[in-house]
């Protein structure tokens, strides 16, 4: 049995062997890490090479999947847009286990897997009558086929909504959020979309073309592309530096707020002090929308951030403030939320911007480059820089230094 190198084949052999290749080091980093996200991006690799191998194997001239294996399970099946969802939800929480409710996921796989072995099971003459007298003319083939585009698009309708709700998640969490925010998932997400999509489109025109087997493969084609970016950019992603505890919470569960509130008595006082402009301003605009006994802990947090600075912190998170506070963090994001109008992202950031502006209009600073004084102001990247600074400003940094110089 030898392999047949040729224009089809050769391609999609090195997509298989790049996809297993990455799973077994992300395997392997798993394990000596324990990290649970890294063993299902293995297996959604797995997964991937295992859709494009039946036909590397049919254009290389090896046929036992349609002769010895024919109707033997061939790949991951219904459990692949589940592995994908599960591992967003490990990476954004690394608390996450499976637990007994997790099962139902895999159902599916599993009625599929046991439906093939029972006939394969029942040997080579008694498939291929099941497949003439039970399978294509009672249409299971189509059946499989539609419930596994279904299972995709409920998959792909979970990761989405779960990765939206994390990104606003993580805005209320921490001031810096570029290296939390697993962008390279969600255009994994739109590549997985857009392969989904073009692989239905080549199944209708093979339908309705009756193309054969070497005119119907550009859409494993493009699996072999998506496995080189899942792995590549899969295995390279920065892990995070602090350890992630996203839940989501539905709306009608009851708030943390329900908790009794601190005591404003342990923090340490300090003399009053002007507050930041610009943070005041909009405080007297939205103060209205906090309850009495959260008033004291509006003028507590404004005072600490004023006399603190505690923004010039690149990695300040609500959970980090709550603790200098001595409050807690349900707390904290409601003085934040209601009483700035902002989330906690913003709210910090404004200081960080306010004191860029404060330390580009000082003479003393004209040797810094503007990034260098972004990051003395608390910023830890250009592009997080940038992207608050517009955000806040409604110009760029280099408009604002230019407006002020004219």
């Amino acid at each position: 049995m030898t392999f047949d190198f040729n224009t089809y084949s050769s391609p999609l052999l090195f997509g298989f062997v790049q996809g297993w290749i990455y799973a077994i080091l992300l395997w392997v980093r798993a394990r000596r890490e324990e990290r649970l996200s890294d063993w299902l991006l293995g297996w959604v690799l797995v997964g991937q090479s295992f859709n494009i191998w039946e036909y590397m194997l049919g254009f290389g001239g090896i046929e036992i999947l349609w002769r010895e294996l024919e109707f033997f399970p061939r790949s991951l099946g219904y459990l692949f847009p589940a592995l994908c969802y599960f591992y967003l939800k490990s990476q954004v929480n690394a608390d996450f286990r499976f637990s007994r409710r997790d099962i139902w996921h895999a159902v599916p796989f599993l009625v599929q897997v046991t439906y093939h072995l029972s006939v394969f099971s029942m040997g080579h003459d008694f498939v291929e009558r099941w497949k003439t007298t039970v399978q294509y003319p009672y249409h299971l083939e189509d059946a499989e086929f539609f419930v596994g585009v279904g299972l995709d698009v409920y998959y792909l309708i979970l990761s989405l909504r779960l990765y939206r709700h994390y990104r606003a998640w993580i805005k209320t969490q921490f001031s810096e959020t570029e290296t939390i925010s697993f962008r390279w998932f969600r255009n994994f997400l739109v590549a997985l979309t857009a392969t989904m999509l073009f692989s239905l489109l080549m199944t209708l025109i093979s339908a309705t073309f009756n193309l054969d087997f070497w005119q119907n493969w550009w859409d494993k084609l493009a699996g072999v592309v998506l496995i080189y970016y899942v792995s590549i950019h899969g295995y390279a992603q920065a892990q995070p530096g602090r350890r992630l505890t996203f839940y989501p919470v539905s709306a009608d569960e009851p708030s943390a707020l329900t908790e009794l509130l601190p005591d404003r008595d342990n923090v340490m006082q300090r003399e009053p002090v002007l507050v930041n402009q610009t943070v005041h301003d909009q405080l007297v605009k939205t103060s209205t929308g906090l309850t009495t006994d959260l008033m004291p802990w509006r003028d507590t947090l404004l005072e600490y951030m004023e006399n603190e600075r505690p923004y010039l912190d690149p990695d300040l998170s609500l959970t980090d403030l709550a603790r200098r506070l001595k409050t807690n963090a349900s707390v904290l994001s409601q003085v934040i939320n209601a009483g700035m109008g902002k989330n906690f992202n913003d709210f910090v950031n404004q200081y960080r911007v306010d004191d860029f502006k404060r330390q580009a209009l000082d003479p003393a600073n004209r040797h810094l480059s503007l990034l260098g004084i972004a990051l003395e102001s608390g910023f830890n990247s250009k592009a997080t820089f940038n992207r608050a600074f517009r955000k806040l400003s409604g110009q760029s940094p280099r408009e604002f230094v230019e407006s002020v110089e004219r």
